[in-house]
């Protein structure tokens, strides 16, 4: 099924697991075999370009390799022995080093590694442009007041540019948890049958350090057939990421509903639509990171149920990697995407945002009153004025500084000039401005060193 990939997913990562490139990762890491095995002297130089040659994905028919697959267990062996014939066709001493010491799961492994590093570029690309986007947000509304809402009720008087910067601050710590775990999972699965290199005699590891290096991936000390903490890692570093894209995408679907309509996407031809309501406008983009943050937590978790592998290869918890771990990167890549293309074109309200202050008649500044008072008459007997104040503001539908003005209670404590203070959002922001800049200063660093 294909028809929704445009909405879903990123095409520029979809190909890079497409049937094609899966079969071209594995035919990188046995090009790469034969020429490292060429240059420690096991085979002919001219024989390891001969098999290099052949290993070009277009040489090979997907639907024969899939078909044969079918009985075989895995893509591996199919694709060996057509590699094998096509070699054999023109060298048939050199057909004999095909695959040479390696295992059908050396070649799986490694090929979807190849791919993972290919989609960690495009997804370290889209990782900058929305911190780039968020630092402009957060820079541009650092003193633009809005609500803040807690248990989805109004709560204090906060700024756009803090509710932006907390995003920022997650979304810097996943551009840190990608860089870190790139080492430890862009690595080569070179072992053999068991994982010993038994075929190479004594020159396994040798031969591993030069393939590593051909590749470009890291060295592991022992192969990891059956430890499969790195593939995991990689889930779970995504689906933590996603978790990040899918509260941004709450935040804005909320601040966007019609009764608020503090926030909305970008609208253009044919974009948010109804078929049948003229008046609307829908999210879409949130729609799409909300449906991939929905769906990745249980993909995840299967790949964390598949860490349960036996002995020297699994039986069946490899197997649920293959289609799992590409759907995780596709979907997490594609509402990254996404929300990356969306975001600069978010449009703010900010005359909108400052009316939704004035919603509850004065009732958000509550706390504000309550503290200022609590100074001079001590804190409970500040609460419990002020919460009769509310209840009486509520009742009567009036404004509560119009019901503090004439409470005798605050006579002696507070005068007209500090009580029209404390109804000014402005003059109750806490350290936002200040968050604001050690956040946007420390994903600038960030960058700075990516």
């Amino acid at each position: 099924m294909s028809l929704l990939d445009a909405l879903f997913r990123y095409d520029a990562l979809d190909k890079l697991f497409s049937d094609e490139a899966r079969l071209q990762g594995m035919l990188d890491f046995e090009a790469a075999l034969a020429g490292a095995e060429a240059s420690s002297g096991i085979i002919p130089e001219s024989q390891a370009q001969i098999i290099a040659g052949k290993c070009r994905a277009e040489n090979f028919g997907l639907s024969a390799i899939a078909k044969d697959a079918a009985l075989a267990g895995n893509l591996a062996i199919p694709v060996v022995k057509k590699l094998s014939e096509l070699v054999a066709h023109e060298d048939k001493d050199a057909a004999r080093f095909v695959h040479w010491g390696a295992t059908s799961q050396d070649v799986i492994d490694t090929g979807c590694i190849l791919q993972v590093r290919g989609a960690f570029d495009l997804i370290d690309r889209d990782l900058v442009r929305l911190t780039g986007t968020l630092v402009t947000l957060a820079e541009t509304h650092r003193a633009t007041p809005v609500v803040a809402r807690t248990w989805m009720q109004q709560a204090l008087p906060t700024t756009f540019g803090f509710i932006v910067a907390g995003w920022l601050d997650a979304v810097s710590r996943h551009r840190e948890r990608l860089a870190e775990i790139k080492p430890r999972v862009l690595t080569l699965q070179f072992g053999g049958a068991v994982g010993t290199l038994a075929a190479l005699g004594g020159r396994g590891p040798e031969i591993a350090k030069v393939l590593a290096g051909e590749l470009r991936l890291s060295l592991p000390s022992i192969p990891w057939h059956t430890h499969r903490d790195r593939i995991a890692e990689i889930a779970t570093t995504l689906g933590l990421c996603t978790g990040t894209l899918g509260k941004i995408a709450r935040d804005i679907s909320l601040h966007a509903q019609t009764e608020i309509a503090e926030l909305s996407e970008p609208i253009f031809e044919g974009r948010g639509g109804s078929s049948t309501m003229p008046q609307k406008r829908n999210p879409v983009t949130c729609a799409v990171v909300l449906q991939a943050a929905t769906r990745i937590p249980g993909l995840v978790n299967t790949l964390l149920s598949a860490m349960l592998q036996e002995g020297q290869r699994g039986l069946g918890g490899w197997h649920a990697e293959w289609e799992t771990l590409p759907d995780i990167i596709c979907l997490s890549g594609g509402a990254l995407h996404h929300l990356a293309e969306m975001l600069p074109g978010l449009e703010v309200d900010a005359g909108r945002m400052r009316h939704n202050l004035e919603l509850t008649n004065g009732l958000i500044f509550a706390e504000a009153v309550a503290m200022a008072l609590g100074d001079r008459m001590g804190k409970m007997p500040a609460h419990l004025l002020v919460e009769a104040a509310c209840k009486k503001a509520r009742e009567q539908k009036r404004h509560l500084k119009d019901i503090l003005r004439e409470e005798s209670g605050l006579r002696g404590h507070l005068t007209p000039a500090d009580l029209e203070s404390l109804f000014d959002a402005r003059n109750y922001l806490g350290s936002a401005d200040e968050f604001v800049s050690r956040v946007v200063a420390e994903a600038r660093e960030i960058s700075a060193t990516r």
